[in-house]
């Protein structure tokens, strides 16, 4: 199968994000760019083989793998197989650059991907959408357009270690969710994952992005801004049955995370 989408662009153009163009190549041609290509694409490939030069290095691209170009860098892809299955998409917007900065795509980089059904379910979507509605079906697609970095962002975050959602950090997560009202320590989370303080850590930064105390504490802030907007408990309560030690404190953690006082909060949220 081979199509190439390339939608009619209007006032799609001021939409934070938008879909400049998409398609797929069960044989996908060689492709020579001297100059690099005016805007950032995403490639995958589903199946067959092929070959990557960017930046001066040389990538073997197989099934479940894909690689983001930059705009303007130069760059060659060709198959070395009969087959070789590539799938593109290539987005604007002016949330655009601050999105792929805030994912570290920010050079050429060749990912393994560990799933491919829900990026691929986002992908039929997108040129389903197109073809389906010729005045609003771009606009469906910026929606889905965010939905598919989403989805790219969470599998390329797999890339470096096979621990990334590791078992080890399901059972941290599922014990801080049975836990978070009482008291935490580093060391039952290690108990109740298996592994060291020091990888635990790790695997937090890695995933989370985030310390395991920076994740607590934002856990019993999510249970503390539920109580806020649906109840009319004081915040010495509200303290004291999400896990905070003070209700100073508490009114410390709540401005620090969400930039509001507890008070401020409760009153935007009911």
């Amino acid at each position: 199968m081979v199509y190439f989408d390339y939608p009619i662009i209007g006032t799609e153009k001021e939409l934070p994000l938008y879909l400049i163009n998409m398609g797929m190549h069960e044989c996908q041609s060689p492709i020579v760019r001297e100059d690099g290509y005016p805007s950032p694409q995403i490639l995958y490939c589903t199946k067959g083989s092929g070959i990557l030069l960017a930046d001066g290095h040389k990538y073997t691209i197989g099934p479940a793998m894909a690689f983001f170009l930059p705009a303007d860098v130069p760059h060659e892809y060709y198959p070395n197989e009969d087959v070789w299955d590539i799938h593109w998409v290539v987005a604007g917007g002016h949330a655009l650059d601050s999105l792929l900065n805030h994912f570290q795509l920010t050079g050429p980089a060749v990912y393994k991907l560990s799933d491919l059904q829900k990026l691929e379910s986002i992908f039929r979507a997108m040129h389903e959408a197109l073809h389906a509605d010729d005045i609003y079906g771009n606009y469906k697609c910026s929606g889905l357009l965010y939905e598919f970095l989403l989805e790219f962002n969470r599998l390329i975050s797999l890339k470096d270690s096979g621990d990334f959602y590791s078992p080890a950090l399901h059972k941290a997560l599922d014990y801080i969710s049975a836990h978070f009202l009482e008291e935490i320590s580093l060391s039952d989370l290690c108990a109740a994952s298996g592994v060291s303080g020091q990888h635990l850590c790790f695997l937090f930064r890695t995933a989370l992005h985030m310390r395991p105390t920076e994740y607590i504490t934002r856990k019993r802030l999510q249970s503390a801004k539920e109580m806020l907007s649906n109840t009319d408990y004081p915040i010495e309560k509200i303290a004291d049955d999400t896990g905070f030690c003070t209700a100073s404190y508490f009114c410390k953690m709540f401005k620090r995370f969400e930039g509001v006082t507890a008070g401020e909060f409760r009153k935007n949220n009911t």
